[in-house]
């Protein structure tokens, strides 16, 4: 691939991350919660799901799901539970400045491995993502490249826009922990709403 293609994929990828979606808000609600560092192993989790969606595509699975309406509304009503659990976990959760303060004393589940559980299967159980990065990368797609090849570049840059982008998104979270100081129960409310939300319009999709 020569640095033309790869600029044009390099910019189309950082559209595709800014556009609002549910891993970025997890990261925003997270780093609320958890704070920075915490909030890191999210990202990472997210990361290795956007990843694995990525190999997947490039395997061929993003046009199964594209082709079969049961696989896809299997993955669809998967995600979809999984984005309404979560955020129902979210709008019972105690003020963020609380659980940043005392994670490990009032919610001891929130630990690494559960918050890069998170991320990873926020980002894993998204049926859209997949087919939407079948449909993505084969424009990019470079002919006599080997599959590893193109794994580590196509997927490399995404993940790396990706991280980069929820690390921001964490990082302003923080920065507005006096307004969460006043207003935590309404801003987990707000944000447990919307999970909820985007998992209820996920089951309205169709491929």
């Amino acid at each position: 691939m020569n640095m033309h293609v790869w600029t044009i994929y390099l910019l189309a990828a950082i559209g595709l991350s800014l556009t609002p979606g549910p891993n970025g808000l997890l990261s925003l609600t997270h780093g609320a919660c958890f704070g920075f560092r915490s909030t890191v192993f999210t990202i990472l989790g997210g990361a290795l799901g956007f990843f694995v969606l990525i190999a997947a595509s490039l395997a061929g699975l993003g046009a199964l799901l594209a082709a079969s309406e049961q696989a896809f509304t299997v993955m669809k009503w998967i995600g979809a539970a999984y984005l309404v659990y979560l955020g129902i976990r979210v709008w019972r959760a105690p003020a963020p400045t609380l659980a940043a303060a005392s994670l490990e004393r009032e919610m001891p589940e929130a630990g690494p491995i559960q918050l890069f559980s998170q991320g990873f299967l926020v980002a894993v159980t998204n049926p859209k993502g997949l087919i939407f990065f079948a449909a993505f990368l084969p424009q990019f797609m470079v002919p006599g490249m080997s599959y590893p090849e193109q794994l580590v570049l196509f997927g490399g840059t995404f993940i790396l826009v990706e991280i980069l982008y929820e690390l921001m998104l964490a990082r302003t979270a923080q920065q507005i922990a006096p307004w969460l100081a006043r207003h935590g129960r309404w801003f987990n409310r707000a944000t447990g709403g919307v999970f909820v939300g985007v998992g209820a319009v996920l089951t309205t999709m169709s491929r």
